[in-house]
């Protein structure tokens, strides 16, 4: 119990010597506590900043107070201050020169207050501003010029505000910009050439959840990409994600987790990995992707026809960006092929190389045509095949009925046998209607010829073919005792 009394009775001694601290001017702010070279008036009631602070502090504490304007000059005796934090209070307007004299500013904490606009005089004084907490205002327009002339800065935070649009190209300024939050805001659709343009280390740590996002394949492509690749900004907050279908409020869906409505949304135009595709005269953006920090780096790509592409591109056919991406304007054909891109850091004499390997897809129409070759092809063999069936199986039959009896035909036993023969087996239509006296060749009647011997079975009988005889060889067995019956025709039925 000792020890504890005592570390009780050392903690009020620091805040009674806090209190008393020289780094304040004796009564002038009895609200405050000092502590070497930070200063804390935190919920102190204050509508403004003290009139009197010390030049030595570095830490300047105003949350939780009741400011509502930041005056021109209110921080200009504050030369040393880093770090100013003005969260929690209502400040809705800030005028030109209200951080004068304060240049070596690194962390502004503007959190929870009312501004509506970031208008470009705000941060004219703060050029080595690293971190810049803007999250739960009411701001609805950010002027494209807003964080012009701050090279240093790292991180921005904007959620929780009211905007409905971003003009993300003025990015492209910010060279360690690698946060930048957007999430839970109101914007329906991003401009996405803009987006893929920022550099890759700004990519994977750019927070877009749970703002009002309209269903579009072209946007759940991206954000499927970088899923894939594993960014913060997706990996993090994937059940944040959502956006609305048809643009309804109340069509929301949260496209990580239900992606069916992006099941037929073509995901080859925006892909990253190392293969990708399009299709003929489609747009394709390639991005160098590389680990080396992005302060002083070059890009350089070489196509497949071993041409070497710059910023800002060659002959109107591609364009290259400063930070490294490659657009392929017209896709065709010749296109296909590997593209090499390497970076290159000068300062630390370091380089990487990335290949991408692009296939140019041929159009509907293209793929289309051999298919209708080989369909009509098809449908020839089809109709061919049916006409050869007709051809078998529905030509009208010879009726026996109109058949006359023919008269015996007197012929050599040699002619008979090799005639008849040759007639039952090889000739198109029987020899009793080509030959003979008073006899008509028949028109009408067709068969198919098929060299094999016929036997058919007549009244128990073989029927031997039209002419009375059969050739040698052609019967068996019992059947040798027609051959020596007289020379009489076979008649027809």
């Amino acid at each position: 119990m000792q020890g504890v009394e005592a570390s009780w009775w050392s903690v009020v001694l620091l805040l009674v010597s806090l209190k008393a601290s020289p780094c304040l001017p004796q009564d002038s702010l009895p609200e405050c506590i000092c502590a070497s070279d930070i200063l804390s008036c935190t919920d102190a009631n204050l509508t403004g900043p003290p009139s009197e602070m010390p030049v030595s502090t570095v830490t300047l504490d105003l949350s939780h107070n009741r400011l509502q304007q930041l005056e021109g000059g209110g921080f200009e005796e504050l030369y040393r201050l880093e770090t100013l934090r003005l969260s929690h209070n209502q400040v809705s307007a800030v005028h030109p020169g209200a951080f004068r004299n304060t240049s070596r500013l690194r962390h502004l904490d503007l959190s929870s207050n009312q501004l509506r606009t970031l208008e470009h005089h705000f941060f004219l004084d703060v050029p080595m501003l690293e971190e810049l907490l803007l999250f739960d205002n009411r701001i609805v327009r950010v002027e494209s010029r807003a964080f012009a002339g701050l090279s240093g800065l790292k991180k921005v935070y904007l959620s929780h505000n009211l905007l409905t649009d971003f003009p993300f190209f003025s990015l492209h300024s910010q060279p360690h910009l690698s946060t930048f939050d957007l999430s839970s805001n109101r914007l329906n659709r991003l401009p996405l050439q803009d987006i893929s343009n920022l550099p890759m280390i700004l990519q994977r740590n750019l927070y877009l959840h749970n703002n009002s996002l309209v269903c579009e394949c072209a946007m759940f492509s991206l954000f499927r990409v970088w899923e894939q690749q594993g960014f913060p900004s997706m990996t993090d907050f994937r059940k944040d994600h959502v956006c609305l279908v048809f643009a309804i409020p109340r069509g929301t869906v949260r496209f990580f987790q239900h992606d069916r409505y992006f099941e037929k949304c073509d995901m080859t135009s925006i892909q990253q990995e190392g293969n990708v595709s399009v299709k003929t005269g489609g747009r394709l953006l390639l991005h160098c992707v590389t680990s080396l920090a992005r302060r002083q780096l070059t890009f350089h790509w070489v196509s497949p026809r071993q041409e070497y592409v710059a910023p800002p591109g060659n002959n109107g056919t591609m364009r290259m960006f400063p930070n490294g991406s490659l657009e392929i304007l017209k896709a065709k054909s010749n296109d296909s092929g590997i593209y090499w891109c390497l970076s290159l850091d000068s300062e630390q004499r370091r380089n990487e190389s990335h290949e991408v390997n692009v296939t140019v897809l041929p159009l509907q129409d293209d793929l289309s045509e051999p298919f209708n070759t080989g369909f009509t092809t098809l449908l020839g063999c089809v109709v061919s095949l049916v006409v050869v069936l007709m051809y078998l199986y529905l030509t009208p039959c010879r009726c026996p009925a109109c058949l006359k009896t023919p008269s015996p035909v007197t012929a050599t036993p040699n002619e008979a046998l090799i005639g008849s023969a040759q007639s039952s087996i090889l000739t198109p239509t029987p020899p009793t209607t080509t030959e003979g006296p008073g006899r008509k060749v028949s028109t009408n009647n067709k068969h198919v010829v098929f060299l094999e011997p016929i036997r058919e079975q007549q009244n128990g009988r073989l029927r031997a073919a039209t002419g009375g005889h059969l050739g040698p060889g052609l019967l068996s067995g019992g059947e040798q005792q027609t051959k020596n019956q007289p020379n009489t025709p076979a008649m027809l039925p």
